[in-house]
């Protein structure tokens, strides 16, 4: 690690040239190399011998990472490098590959400018490649692709050079197709990857040799030249030939922008403040003399210094004894101490400036996504825009401790877990007093209990089976359902229809989707509106406890106390008494939830479950028992392609029906096999499921009893 105070200095002094900064992720699919890769980077700073690079996995700081061979937190590290006599500092993320843990790899994406981008040679782009680049692409992050693990082309499929040529044009050609999909109008054709243009690598980080056009023709090296290395067994005389690191870095510094370059593109699309106000003109232009701004991407705590908060400096500096806003939490605090990571340790830095990412200390409470800026700015700041995650947690354990006096602590372990890890939901059950906490897969709560368990040792806890969410809906219009309030002096006429398909994920800020349908009065998370049609005039505190009475509605709905989703609710007439002491939420919030469940029942109520988008690679002799598994799990194949000697089969799978399938997975295939899942959509319960799986819904929320 960086030791020395000379070293910290010249460290900092590049970071202050902007144009001589790099902010730079690794993403990929799991096991493609990512980890592998930044070793070898690592190595090349000087950080870590070059033999054991691949071995140490430094930014694989956490037990669980080693054991299970992933990388689950993003891991931040700066190294120095020099090029052509000038020396540049990288500011370098890895990230995970594992679905379950996209929500870290989006919030990565936020500090960084330029992403490595790795594909397995054999199994080509899977699942989680479209998965990661479509995060980054609508980041505003552009990419160099690594094309990794071509000695396996050589040694397993003993491909010729025109075969590898071939397969490597696929894929080429593939992720360009992502970047079609994916990209906005003004960047496909600019970021578009091709091997002339220098952002493609092709490499074996395993064997430490990568190879781009300019070094093939600097060089002189074919892949026929390659080949013929390996026929005799050289392969390792590549590494001082065509070392991969170099050729990484070199691409870094020559492909990837600047913090002056990208955040001329990307505050626009990542920040919606005024971009012509002080403020944002800092950011545009990356100042490092005007208002300090920082956007929060990770935050963590430390038994020693309490909250360590890690963000992206987007304008101004940050310095030890700053007093700063906190724009989310509206709370000020002063700045206790500045470094910058090096895997799982820091280096004081004093102060860190714009176009680089910093490690903050100090806090009493911060969240990840909060917005820093310099007090005197704060009434100026506007947040910077919600970070758009890819899964939303569906996979729910209770949580209590076997002993009550253990409560405040658990509740404690608890909260600091929400702190560093926003995908994961804490409720609690109102009925039973426990603790429910939801994350976007097994692996997901299964990391997250671990290290729960893990910070409060002494604490016996219970946990729950997985309990999977469900969501209500209707299939048809409904009856308009009349109903009289409390007092019998107020009547609410209301109907509920479904939302069609492709409008069933909207936001508040679609509401220009339903203008002349009606009022838009209010839009839930879960893709409910009320429309009101009655022409009537409503004072603010009747809307209010209009409102406030579909909102209790949809958060918990009559077939089994889950929440409502893609139901449009059409508030058709309100007769109100004319004094309003016979009015207000105790007459009207329940009037209006009792009409928008009866309107329900008759709008042939369905139960919703969370399907995943499943990938499994399999040998081709495994195919059979691998569908079958899938089929009888109530899966559906949706493609079977060939990627050399594996097959890869796209599917679709409750997730109910996934829980366990690993361990099936491997059974089925001796072990050879290897899957992912991703949230994809919510599906309809078959009828022939659904009186089932609403009774044991019900038992487990108490609304029945056994018997």
């Amino acid at each position: 690690m960086l030791r020395t105070t000379d070293d910290i200095k010249e460290m900092l002094a590049i970071m202050d040239r902007r144009d001589r900064v790099r902010n730079v992720c690794v993403v990929a699919h799991i096991d493609h190399g990512k980890t592998t890769l930044t070793d070898l980077l690592l190595a090349e700073a000087g950080l870590i011998p070059h033999d054991l690079a691949g071995e140490i996995r430094v930014l694989d700081y956490l037990e669980e990472e080693r054991k299970r061979g992933i990388t689950i937190k993003a891991g931040n590290i700066s190294l120095l490098y020099r090029l052509n006599g000038e020396k540049y500092v990288v500011n370098l993320i890895d990230t995970p590959g594992h679905v379950d843990f996209t929500g870290r790899v989006a919030r990565a994406l936020r500090a960084v400018d330029g992403a490595i981008v790795l594909v397995d040679a054999v199994e080509e782009i899977m699942a989680q490649t479209e998965v990661v680049t479509r995060q980054l692409l609508n980041e505003r992050v552009k990419t160099i692709l690594l094309i990794n693990k071509i000695d396996r082309l050589i040694t397993e499929l003993r491909l010729s050079a025109k075969e590898i040529y071939a397969k490597l044009s696929r894929i080429v050609q593939n992720f360009n197709d992502l970047i079609e999909i994916y990209c906005e109008p003004q960047f496909k054709d600019k970021w578009k990857v091709d091997v002339f243009k220098g952002n493609v690598i092709f490499g074996s980080a395993l064997h430490k040799w990568g190879l781009n056009a300019e070094v093939a023709r600097r060089k002189n090296i074919k892949f026929n030249d390659i080949i013929e290395i390996y026929s005799e067994n050289e392969w390792h005389r590549l590494q001082e030939i065509i070392p991969l690191h170099k050729i990484v870095l070199e691409s870094i510094i020559k492909v990837l922008p600047s913090p002056i370059e990208a955040q001329r593109y990307r505050v626009p699309k990542i920040w919606a403040g005024n971009l012509d106000s002080e403020v944002g003109r800092a950011m545009v232009e990356c100042d490092p003399n005007g208002p300090t701004t920082i956007c929060v991407v990770s935050v963590k705590k430390d038994p020693a210094e309490g909250l360590i908060a890690t963000g992206r400096v987007f304008s101004g500096k940050i310095e030890e004894g700053d007093r700063v806003y906190l724009l989310n939490a509206g709370d000020e605090c002063i700045i206790s101490k500045v470094s910058v990571y090096m895997g799982s340790f820091r280096e004081r830095a004093n102060r860190i400036g714009s176009g680089n990412i910093a490690a903050l200390s100090g806090f009493k409470t911060i969240k990840s996504g909060e917005t820093i800026v310099d007090v005197e700015y704060k009434d100026q700041m506007a947040p910077f825009e919600k970070i758009t995650y890819i899964s939303e947690p569906v996979i729910t354990v209770s949580i209590e401790p076997k002993d009550p006096s253990g409560l405040p602590r658990l509740l404690e372990a608890l909260e600091s877990l929400i702190i560093e890890d926003p995908n994961l939901s804490l409720s609690v059950n109102k009925e039973t007093g426990e603790f429910l906490l939801s994350g976007v897969g097994e692996l997901h709560l299964d990391i997250s209990i671990k290290a729960l368990r893990e910070s409060i040792p002494d604490v016996e806890v219970i946990i729950s089976k997985p309990i999977i969410s469900y969501r209500e809906s209707v299939s048809k219009v409904g009856a308009t359902a009349t109903v009289t309030s409390p007092n019998g002096l107020n009547s609410i006429s209301i109907r509920v229809e479904p939302i069609e398909e492709n409008l069933s994920s909207f936001s508040k800020a679609d509401a220009e989707l339903f203008r002349g349908a009606g009022r838009v009065l209010s839009i839930d998370d879960n893709g409910n509106v009320l429309l009101d049609i009655s022409g009537e005039h409503y004072s603010e505190e009747d809307l209010s406890a209009i409102v406030s009475g579909f909102k209790w509605a949809c958060g918990s709905g009559p077939l089994c106390g889950e929440p409502l989703r893609g139901v449009k609710v059409v508030l058709v007439d309100a007769n109100l008494a004319p004094e309003e002491k016979n009015r207000g939420h105790a007459q009207i919030t329940p009037t209006v939830r009792r009409a928008i469940f009866k309107s329900f029942m008759t709008a042939n109520p369905v139960l919703l479950e969370p399907v995943c988008a499943i990938q499994i690679s399999t040998p081709a002799e495994q195919i059979g028992s691998i569908i079958h598994l899938i089929m009888k799990r109530r899966g559906k194949v949706s493609s079977v392609s060939q990627r050399g000697p594996l097959l890869i089969v796209d599917g679709f799978m409750p997730v109910v029906e996934s829980l366990g399938l690993a361990d099936e997975i491997r059974s089925a295939s001796s072990g050879r096999a290897f899957w992912q899942s991703r949230f994809s959509h919510w599906g309809r319960v078959p009828e022939e499921h659904m009186p089932k799986t609403l009774e044991s819904i019900r038992l487990r929320k108490g609304f029945l009893k056994e018997g």
